[in-house]
């Protein structure tokens, strides 16, 4: 757990961080066959079954967003900077968290009438909604190439509502980059 973001080993400083039994009795018997106290440690930190078990680092405060009491083990010290809220930015998940707020918040999507649009184009799946005053254009490019659109002078001024490409506008002419998918809102 925690590959998904890259987390690392928890490079803790000393064999009192460490809780795994087997640790414990590896740098005991380590020590034993003659390894220096910062050689075995050395050795615990890279093979440690706790790396593995350390909590997973949710975000920036204290022990990683993992808990408000003390954790079994301390988090890493990457989790400042390594961690799910810092990542997951971005992702088909903030998207779909996106999609949902919207549809709360915003009647026209669950309640607005449906049109389908630019039904001539074979790449580009798009459709209108209408709620009261309010007007929703959605284009989806399911196709790895560019497609151009000319967009309707109802759309022209339109804000964009959402897109999966951070540097879309709205302009007479849009291009959908592969596998794009824009909202424009008028109001």
């Amino acid at each position: 757990m925690g590959e998904e973001i890259g987390m690392i080993d928890p490079d803790y400083d000393s064999m009192t961080d460490y809780v795994d039994v087997e640790s414990l009795n590896a740098y005991q018997m380590l020590l034993k066959e003659g390894k220096s106290q910062e050689e075995a440690f050395q050795i615990i930190q890279a093979k440690s079954r706790d790396n593995s078990r350390i909590p997973m680092q949710w975000d920036s405060s204290e022990n990683a967003g993992f808990t408000v009491g003390p954790p079994w083990l301390k988090a890493g010290k990457s989790y400042p900077h390594i961690n799910v809220e810092n990542e997951i930015q971005g992702t088909i998940f903030t998207f779909y968290q996106d999609l949902i707020r919207l549809r709360k918040e915003m009647p026209i999507i669950s309640e607005g009438s449906y049109k389908p649009a630019f039904e001539d184009s074979k790449q580009v799946y798009a459709f209108e909604r209408q709620y009261e005053a309010e007007q929703l254009l959605v284009l989806n490019n399911f196709y790895a190439s560019e497609v151009e659109i000319d967009l309707s002078v109802a759309y022209q001024n339109g804000q964009i509502l959402l897109s999966n490409y951070e540097d879309a506008e709205v302009s007479e002419k849009i291009l959908l980059k592969p596998y794009q998918t824009l909202a424009i809102y008028v109001n």
